[in-house]
């Protein structure tokens, strides 16, 4: 069983480690700024620190559902490739968004295309699932031309 979830597991810790730096990055604005909590104004680049970490926070939980669902359902080492790439993309806006507010926009974009991807993975897979339940030739002759000999 563990080698059919070892890469889904593997970017959700990789994306919880990803949440951490972001609120560590946020504790180290604070201190730069002498900003103390609850306070979330003031200098504009802890302003902008802050709010590029919440808006990570608010999307994690999507992120993750969709993550597990289209890898279980879909196909896992598709799923944990997009996740990657949605990670990369997240610290991209983070990054981004640090500096100004417009360095957000590109990657944030990118990772909005990535979660409808996964959410669309996560709907063919189920959709699968309750249509031919018994039958998972359709699946592996979709991900075929994907995958590459021991890659995944």
């Amino acid at each position: 069983m563990r080698d059919q979830i070892d890469l889904l597991a593997t970017v959700t810790v990789l994306g919880v480690l990803e949440q951490a730096y972001f609120a560590m990055q946020v504790i180290y604005a604070r201190r730069k700024y002498k900003i103390s909590p609850p306070e979330t104004t003031g200098h504009p680049e802890f302003e902008r620190t802050f709010r590029a970490q919440a808006n990570c926070s608010e999307y994690f939980p999507i992120f993750i559902s969709l993550l597990w669902v289209a890898g279980i359902f879909f196909h896992q080492g598709v799923t944990a490739a997009c996740g990657l790439l949605y990670l990369y993309t997240r610290l991209r806006y983070f990054q981004g968004y640090a500096v100004t507010a417009q360095g957000r926009l590109g990657p944030l974009y990118a990772s909005a295309w990535l979660l409808w991807l996964l959410l669309g993975l996560a709907l063919a897979g189920l959709l699968a699932h309750f249509l031919w339940p018994s039958s998972s030739t359709w699946m592996a002759a979709l991900v075929w031309p994907l995958q590459l000999p021991g890659a995944w």
